[in-house]
């Protein structure tokens, strides 16, 4: 597994981050001398889909790609991808990245098994523009970062202004929670998510028959709180703390705001979505 070098030991030439215990401190020359804030706009990005094209359709992946990069303002953005919710199946982490492969930057792994694969995984994340996660188990996933620390990274990462993404598993780690197939082949509620974002999430709402009556119906009865759901092909797009988008790249495609109606029930609502520049979604 490749790092390219010039990530290793150094963010970039003009920020200088710290997570380390005590405080994050991010600085970014200008004209002025020095601001706080990463990414172009100041502010913290992360884009949860329910589901993907596959990594052999380029011209259906090709806008979501262009979303992501569009993101980090970058002409060429530093992509992490981790694919530890599949124990990095290096099958798994081949199509992860030739899924990147058109998004005009350069991208690298984490992998964290059998052992981490770069001397300083807080380094690597903090060197990214984008942080990609894919699909699998949430639960073994979230065990393992946590093991070695990448919680407290992941939130670091995102409060310094790396744009955070990912799908499936790699969408419900952002949130509080969600549905999880991570402990046998029936569906099951997962309630120890990062909490970046306040709320539950769903993800392949239209294609897999149990996700929508489980998300619905642990909603309704208070064993996950209100949250998200999206089809494959869509996405949630957080800006700061508050949902700004819902992005589709696929005709139908949509995301559903689900909560309780306080009478043992649920609600659910569409949500208005907004096609990726070049689909038709």
């Amino acid at each position: 597994m490749h790092v390219p070098p010039r990530w290793r030991g150094q963010v970039s030439q003009d920020v200088v981050i710290s997570a380390r215990p005590g405080g994050i401190v991010v600085a970014r020359p200008d004209a002025a001398g020095y601001r706080t804030g990463v990414t172009v706009d100041g502010r913290r990005h992360v884009v949860a889909f329910g589901g993907l094209p596959r990594h052999d359709a380029p011209a259906a992946r090709q806008p979501y790609l262009d979303y992501l990069s569009g993101l980090t303002g970058r002409p060429r953005p530093r992509i992490g991808v981790l694919t530890t919710a599949t124990g990095d199946d290096p099958a798994v982490l081949n199509r992860t990245m030739a899924w990147l492969d058109g998004i005009g930057g350069e991208a690298a792994p984490l992998a964290l098994f059998p052992m981490p694969n770069v001397a300083d995984p807080e380094d690597f994340l903090l060197c990214c523009d984008l942080i990609f996660v894919g699909g699998g188990s949430v639960a073994n996933m979230l065990a393992v970062w946590r093991v070695h620390g990448l919680d407290r990274i992941m939130r670091a990462a995102w409060q310094a202004g790396v744009v955070l993404a990912g799908v499936s598993a790699g969408a419900i780690c952002w949130f509080e929670g969600g549905t999880t197939d991570s402990f046998g082949q029936d569906l099951r509620p997962y309630t120890d998510g990062l909490a970046l974002l306040a709320g539950s999430f769903c993800p392949h709402y239209d294609s897999e028959p149990g996700r929508q009556p489980l998300f619905t119906s642990l909603i309704a009865a208070g064993a996950l709180p209100a949250g998200l759901a999206c089809d494959d092909g869509a996405g949630v797009h957080f800006i700061d703390d508050e949902l700004a988008a819902v992005v589709t790249g696929l005709p139908g495609a949509g995301g559903y705001q689900i909560q309780p109606d306080g009478a043992g029930g649920f609600g659910e609502a569409a949500l208005a979505a907004r096609p990726l520049p070049g689909t038709d979604g």
